[in-house]
C-alpha cells in the first residue's frame, strides 16, 4: 500500500497539519476504513472525485480539490454514506468531523503541501504514460493534470 506522509499548509499564520497521502488504487481504496479517527491530521487521496463511509467508524470532514489544490467544495459525511462525485475534483481531503471549520477551511482556500523529504510532492512536468505520475518516477507524486 502506497501511503506517504507530508504536512498540510493552510496559510501562513496557521499551524501545519501532519498529512497522510494516499496515491495508489490499494491506499485509496483502504482510506480511513478500520480506524477509529485520525485526530488532529488528514487524509489526502489523489487522484479521487469522490468518497464514501461505508463501513467507517465515525463522521468525516470532506474537502473535495481541483488541481490546483483549491477547495471546491466542502461537507461533513455520517458513516454509511455515498458522497456526491464533483466533475472537477482531482483529489480529496479526509478528517475527523469538525476539523476543517477548526481550521478555518472553506470553498474557494488553496491548499500547500510540503512532501516528506522538504519541498512538494507535487510534479507538475508532462505526464510520461510509462512512469508514475506526471513523468515522476516516484509513485507518491502527486499528478495534478
Amino acid at each position: 500500500m502506497t501511503t506517504s506522509n507530508g504536512l498540510l499548509r493552510l496559510g501562513p499564520d496557521l499551524p501545519a497539519v501532519p498529512l497522510e497521502i494516499a496515491a495508489s488504487y490499494r491506499a485509496r481504496t483502504r482510506g480511513l476504513l478500520g480506524r477509529d479517527g485520525i485526530p488532529g491530521a488528514a487524509l489526502l487521496l489523489t487522484p479521487a472525485g469522490s468518497v464514501h463511509t461505508f463501513r467507517m467508524r465515525f463522521a468525516i470532514d470532506v474537502a473535495y480539490l481541483d488541481r490546483h489544490l483549491r477547495v471546491i467544495a466542502l461537507t461533513t459525511m455520517p458513516p454509511n454514506r455515498l458522497g456526491l462525485p464533483r466533475l472537477r475534483s482531482r483529489h480529496v481531503l479526509e478528517a475527523e468531523a469538525g476539523a476543517m471549520a477548526a481550521w478555518g477551511l472553506r470553498a474557494g482556500s488553496r491548499l500547500d503541501i510540503e512532501g516528506p523529504h522538504g519541498g512538494t510532492p507535487l510534479d507538475r512536468r508532462r505526464p510520461d504514460p510509462r512512469r508514475g505520475a506526471a513523468g515522476s518516477s516516484d509513485p507518491d507524486a502527486l499528478d495534478t493534470r
